[in-house]
């Protein structure tokens, strides 16, 4: 959750500081006085708290999201290892959602994670799966990454994957992280960015 302690010489201005400073509406906010300072002019130490739980609130903006689309889904929140939030979705119109080659997917869980990272100090994981699509793409990368990381061990020459996002990038790191043969990197900009596997022995 994020925090923040301040002084203040007016306790009906802290509230509205603290929207400003946090970045959020005052109705997410807590105040609380730490401690009161001076006898003449007073000031006020004051700890701002945020009331509201990311995960639950994520949860609820999707909620938001189908019903405003008119779309029926079934929404399950897990949270693992403290920082990492997922959320599995199960809807009538899984294709339209998901998009192209999952595009449309991947501006929600971009627009659900930065709501998320909104209200906390630590940098949330969020993943938003959709129909299991983002299951399925995990195992077709990862034998993507299997076969390729094979064929540049045996010929010696490295090889390029197709540009992908930074959590596919990330599946194909950690598939091939033990791999003693090649090695991973990326390189490119932006939409550009891709995969290269490199041989480590020659």
């Amino acid at each position: 959750m994020k925090r923040m302690k301040f002084e203040i010489k007016k306790l009906d201005d802290a509230l509205e500081y603290a929207s400003k400073q946090l970045r959020l509406q005052p109705k997410y906010i807590d105040i609380e006085v730490v401690e009161k300072k001076g006898l003449i002019i007073k000031s006020y130490i004051v700890e701002a708290t945020v009331n509201v739980d990311p995960g639950e609130f994520g949860f609820e903006m999707l909620t938001t999201m189908f019903e405003t689309m008119q779309i029926d889904a079934s929404i399950e929140m897990k949270k693992r290892n403290g920082n990492e939030i997922r959320y599995d979705i199960q809807t009538n119109e899984n294709a339209i959602l998901i998009g192209k080659g999952g595009k449309t997917l991947e501006h929600i869980q971009y627009y659900i994670r930065n709501l998320i990272n909104s209200f906390s100090d630590e940098r949330k994981i969020v993943l938003v799966d959709i129909g299991g699509y983002k299951a399925n793409r995990k195992k077709q990368l990862e034998i993507i990454a299997t076969k390729t990381a094979k064929k540049v061990a045996r010929s010696k020459i490295k090889a390029k994957l197709d540009p992908m996002n930074a959590y596919e990038r990330r599946i194909i790191h950690t598939k091939l992280a033990e791999w003693r043969d090649v090695r991973t990197e990326s390189e490119g900009q932006g939409k550009a960015r891709k995969v290269v596997i490199i041989p480590t022995r020659k």
